[in-house]
């Protein structure tokens, strides 16, 4: 069987759908804009995971402020990567009953007040925001790479580079202009929380052309046959009953796990080894910034190797050589250790992604695989920052929690190398 090819690295939501002529009508239509499209696709981008990152600089003055125990402040990141998971697996079916144009649009508006919720003067308000800001960025983690597919399809491999680059610049933004954005607004983290929600506007401003050029385009798809079947694949197999498709679903869990640790707790855990604030944000934005490296050259590699054992050994090293540095010196040696865990973290995630396609025998497979991965693997990461939080509370100290952290990157390895053999779901 031939091997999927770089632009099938892209997995469309639609994949169910076969477009009638009024649908490719639309759809030209749309592309005769393509400087709209561009700067739709970059906002949307930049929204991805900016509204997660800007909150961990932050999360000593939000649980001091609502009285949280260590355990409760770890719900504030925990809850958007549980709905993470559940926003994955309902993506595909808004997809296809509304058009990936309005889907990604709501999205936006929702991740918007999302965050305005979650800057409430109330609790329930605070994880209240975290569900719609993790049901919202789920809704854009799968729709965007399928919009990609679909209206770039002999210039995927570039317009892939402007999306992923644009989601990592914007996660490093917030994470570096939390703290600054605090002080400005004479310190208050609402403010510089709510910040945030304007980015989310304009992006969501900047699809609504998409929305109207695109919006005769839903309700005339016509459904292809023998790949709408819920779980199972175009040759009639579940994936769930696979055990190569749980051993790439459990590499992207556990990946994801000690990245959303990371996000959580690393700003937290230096300022607790005596590093400023204001220093600690700028570290954790630089981890966010390397993390670019990782994720454009692993999957290139990947591509053109038979086993990607060899890169799963890399990145798992990486990420475990990163996190054994914050326990042996963790302020002295930050920047390094920042550097190793953001290459290794970026790595990892493009690693996972691409694992998917080419464990995949065919294009519904991949799908299929696509949404199973993502939706245990988010809820299975959920998990993450809920566990450190408590063992750390628990332990008074972070050296438990790298401990286990290390120990889920053991279980990556074991996992990652079975799910990186030259095999089909």
């Amino acid at each position: 069987m031939p091997r999927p090819d770089a632009e099938q690295l892209l997995l469309d939501a639609e994949v169910d759908v076969r477009p009638s002529p009024q649908a490719s009508a639309a759809r030209r239509a749309l592309l005769a804009h393509p400087v709209l499209l561009l700067v739709g696709i970059v906002l949307a981008s930049l929204n991805m995971r900016a509204a997660l990152a800007g909150v961990s600089p932050l999360v000593g003055e939000i649980s001091g402020d609502f009285g949280l125990s260590a355990t409760a402040t770890s719900l504030v990141t925990s809850v958007p990567v549980l709905f993470l998971g559940a926003g994955a697996a309902v993506a595909p079916w808004l997809a296809r009953r509304f058009g990936a144009e309005r889907v990604l649009c709501g999205a936006l508006v929702l991740l918007a007040a999302g965050i305005l919720l979650r800057v409430a003067p109330s609790t329930y308000a605070l994880y209240g925001g975290g569900v719609l800001v993790g049901s919202a960025i789920a809704l854009l983690n799968v729709l965007m790479p399928g919009l990609i597919k679909r209206d770039f399809p002999d210039r995927a491999a570039a317009m892939t580079s402007v999306y992923t680059g644009s989601m990592i610049a914007g996660a490093t933004l917030a994470a570096a202009a939390s703290v600054p954005l605090e002080h400005a607004f004479g310190g208050s983290w609402q403010a510089s929380l709510a910040f945030w929600s304007l980015l989310a506007l304009v992006a969501a401003v900047a699809w609504v052309p998409q929305v109207l050029i695109a919006r005769g385009r839903t309700g005339h798809e016509l459904r292809s046959t023998g790949t709408g079947t819920g779980t199972g694949t175009g040759t009639g197999r579940s994936v769930w009953r696979s055990a190569l498709a749980w051993q790439v679903t459990l590499f992207m869990g556990l990946q994801s796990l000690w990245t959303y640790v990371l996000i959580a707790w690393l700003p937290t855990l230096l300022t607790d080894h005596g590093m400023s604030r204001s220093t600690a944000g700028v570290v954790f934005a630089f981890n966010n910034l390397v993390q670019v490296a990782g994720a454009f050259l692993v999957p290139l590699l990947a591509g053109r190797m038979r086993s990607q054992r060899p890169l799963v050994v890399l990145v798992t090293g990486l990420v475990a050589a990163g996190y054994a540095g914050l326990l042996a010196a963790p302020v002295a040696g930050a920047w390094v250790w920042s550097g190793l865990l953001g290459i290794g973290q970026g790595g990892a995630v493009g690693l996972a992604l691409t694992l998917i396609v080419l464990r995949s025998g065919d294009a519904a497979t991949a799908s299929r695989l696509s949404g199973m991965s993502q939706t245990v693997g988010y809820l299975l990461a959920a998990a993450g920052p809920l566990a450190a939080g408590a063992v750390h509370q628990a332990t008074g100290g972070w050296t438990v929690p790298i401990v286990l952290v290390l120990a889920v990157c053991a279980a990556a390895l074991g996992v990652g190398l079975l799910a990186a053999r030259d095999r089909r779901v």
